[in-house]
């Protein structure tokens, strides 16, 4: 019996990698068996194309991917962007200074190809630094970064895609707050634990360490989706995603199918139509198990 859906929509943090940040045996046989049965299989990751680059090669991915939380869509082959969403370059200069205010290093994530750069970090005349695990993030993946003192130093503006701030999570929850008036109506936000950081058992939930990042107002997970699937005609009722935190949740309630991970955010799961399990348990090759089964 062919499955019941066209396309197969998965996140990688705390979905497709395990705590290790790594896809599994057990996934990877599955993503195999997903595509000899049909379907197509989307990447829709939060990281940028170069942070998630050894993964999409050791899946071997050759169907576009939806990177930076959607707002480029890009080939994994020959690493060129296919469509994007990008920010109102008056708005990013603005938020910017609102954050260095907050004597916060602001990470400007660009489309790579143009820019010929992944990020621009403006750290003010301060020179308010990064948290050491992120320098050590851009060096593990090669990122290409310039740091400049202020935001009016951003050589292409124009090709901005995402932008935020890293910190403990209760200030960035205040920062939030005067951003949230900020941007209203022309951007979207999203906050949550940084997947780069090792969480010590003792930390108070206001100490985690978190990122706030902002996207342009029509950039979403599922938006990339939409933009892959109507290229090639298959309808929402046809999509199957799988995803666990509060970035996946529109792709999880538009899908034709929305899986939750077992570890997936509340949210999340109050708007799936089926939970799988763990991320540390193969819960994305439980999941892909039932779906072509016929299961789900």
């Amino acid at each position: 019996m062919p499955p019941r859906y066209d396309m197969l929509a998965i996140d990688l943090d705390g979905t497709l990698l395990n705590s290790s940040r790594e896809v599994s045996d057990a996934n990877l046989r599955a993503l195999d068996d997903a595509r000899a049965a049909g379907l197509r299989v989307v990447i829709c990751t939060g990281r940028a194309l170069p942070e998630c680059a050894h993964t999409l090669d050791r899946i071997a991915q050759n169907d576009p991917v939806a990177v930076a939380g959607g707002s480029i869509i890009a080939c994994p082959r020959q690493r060129r962007t296919l469509h994007r969403f990008a920010l109102d370059p008056d708005l990013v200069a603005s938020a910017a200074r609102t954050l260095l205010g907050y004597e916060r290093p602001v990470l400007i994530l660009k489309d790579p190809e143009p820019a010929s750069l992944d990020y621009v970090v403006v750290h003010g005349t301060g020179r308010h630094d990064l948290e050491p695990d992120m320098h050590d993030w851009f060096a593990r993946w090669r990122v290409r970064v310039r740091f400049v003192e202020h935001v009016e130093q951003d050589e292409h503006p124009d090709h901005t895609v995402r932008f935020g701030v890293s910190g403990p999570a209760g200030r960035l929850a205040r920062i939030a707050a005067e951003l949230e008036r900020q941007v209203q109506g022309r951007a979207v936000m999203h906050a949550f634990g940084r997947v780069i950081h090792n969480h010590a058992g003792d930390e108070h939930p206001d100490d985690q360490p978190h990122i706030l990042e902002i996207f342009d107002a029509r950039a979403s997970k599922w938006s990339a989706i939409r933009w892959l699937a109507d290229h090639d005609g298959i309808p929402a009722q046809r999509i199957c995603a799988i995803g666990d935190e509060v970035n996946d949740l529109p792709m999880i309630a538009q899908a034709g199918l929305g899986i939750a991970m077992g570890n997936a955010v509340p949210s999340v799961r109050a708007a799936a139509r089926r939970q799988t399990l763990r991320h540390d348990e193969d819960g994305v090759a439980h999941a892909i198990r039932r779906v072509l089964d016929g299961e789900w």
